[in-house]
């Protein structure tokens, strides 16, 4: 495929390439409420034209009922949803140019895989001789032209889910709408098909809208990540833009792994801010925003930013703590230090690095370059790493 640009209806015929940027789904001013809750308080943001977008955040955030919205499932109470710059906002689904794939693939048992990827264009009254290129085009993009004339019990899970790609793909649509359509599948399938997924998204061009409450899936697949709490879109930006440069608290500490640690400004020297912790270092971090004299911070350090030693480094870029454990993992080993104050933060080291004083009970610093550090605005709800408190975890999740 040219660009990775899908035919149109019309056989022979090519789609525009779209401009970078072009909005497909525009939701403006989006509110919904059921009786006196409220599942989506505020959304305004825009998916653009090709573009692998996620909607990412615990349980609860909004962000099935905003998918939902897109789909035309369930209709906002406030705002509208523009889809190719129309208002949807009250337009059945079936009328809508997007298709959705959900956890459970609902492909027909007595049909063959090619009739089920058929089954749409069928439904649209298509001529035979259209439909049966896309529907092979489709099999190819999702590499299973060879099972076409296999039911779906004969094939994996995996194979399933491509199948269910395909049938949703091959009318073309708009965007094609994902609800946490991984969640099924046991880890490695899992692993695998984020990648899948990927590809066949670049392949075929089209808006990817994708749920998942699994920060390395979007991590791993998007373009662009909506990080959702509560029914609030906490920030938008891009997976780096969002792990290295968190906008609040919460996308902080939902993102991957963290150590929190809250503390006082003290000072700005150069456009960072001069900290004293809680736990009685001092250190400087810079972020966004410069704080003032005496606002309460936290700096968060990435556990994979921070490297063990037994000196210090140099000034207001290390803590000193005492090894409590370390957990081979293969490819690294966590280490979980305990601050004076009984503060645990984790680091990772590679398993050939030769440390042969790291062992629990050992008294080391851990030190990071200056930039490793961001300063955010206000005091997290437990201070140090967000990997070591199981309640806390299932709290966000």
């Amino acid at each position: 495929m040219d660009d990775g640009v899908l035919a149109t209806a019309e056989a022979g015929a090519s789609a525009p390439a779209h401009e970078p940027g072009d909005t497909v789904i525009q939701l403006q001013g989006v509110r919904k409420e059921f009786g006196s809750f409220v599942a989506v308080k505020s959304a305004d943001f825009g998916i653009r034209r090709g573009e692998f977008f996620a909607m990412l955040g615990p349980s609860g955030c909004g962000k099935t009922t905003t998918l939902k919205m897109i789909a035309g499932f369930e209709q906002p109470t406030h705002g509208r949803v523009l889809l190719e710059g129309v208002d949807v906002s009250r337009t059945p689904p079936h009328k809508r140019n997007v298709n959705t794939v959900f956890q459970q693939y609902a492909l027909f048992p007595h049909m063959t895989i090619a009739d089920n990827v058929a089954f749409g264009p069928r439904s649209k009254r298509m001529a035979k001789r259209d439909y049966l290129p896309r529907v092979a085009e489709m099999l190819e993009i999702v590499r299973l032209s060879d099972f076409s004339d296999r039911k779906p019990s004969q094939l994996s899970g995996g194979q399933q889910q491509r199948v269910a790609l395909a049938r949703a793909l091959v009318n073309y649509p708009s965007a094609l709408l994902l609800d946490e359509p991984l969640a099924a599948l046991d880890l490695k399938l899992r692993e695998a098909m984020q990648i899948e997924l990927k590809r066949i998204q670049r392949e075929v061009g089209i808006t990817f809208v994708f749920v998942t409450h699994d920060q390395g899936e979007a991590l791993t697949m998007s373009d662009r990540i909506a990080v959702m709490s509560e029914g609030v879109v906490e920030q938008i930006g891009t997976p780096e833009e969002i792990y290295h440069r968190p906008a609040s608290m919460f996308v902080a500490g939902f993102i991957g792994s963290a150590n929190l640690l809250p503390g006082t400004v003290e000072a700005s020297d150069g456009g960072a801010a001069v900290v004293r912790l809680n736990c009685g270092p001092v250190v400087r971090a810079a972020g966004p925003r410069l704080p003032a004299t005496g606002d309460p911070v936290s700096v968060m350090l990435r556990p994979e930013r921070l490297t063990i030693a037994m000196a210090p480094a140099g000034e207001g870029t290390s803590l000193r703590g005492t090894v409590r454990d370390v957990i081979f993992q293969g490819s690294s080993a966590r280490v979980e230090l305990v601050l004076a104050d009984g503060t645990s933060i984790v680091t990772y080291v590679d398993p050939d690095d030769d440390l042969p004083f790291l062992m629990p009970g050992a008294e080391v610093h851990a030190t990071w370059r200056p930039d490793a550090a961001y300063l955010l605005a206000g005091w997290p709800g437990q201070a140090g790493s967000n990997v070591t408190d199981v309640d806390q975890i299932e709290a966000a999740l």
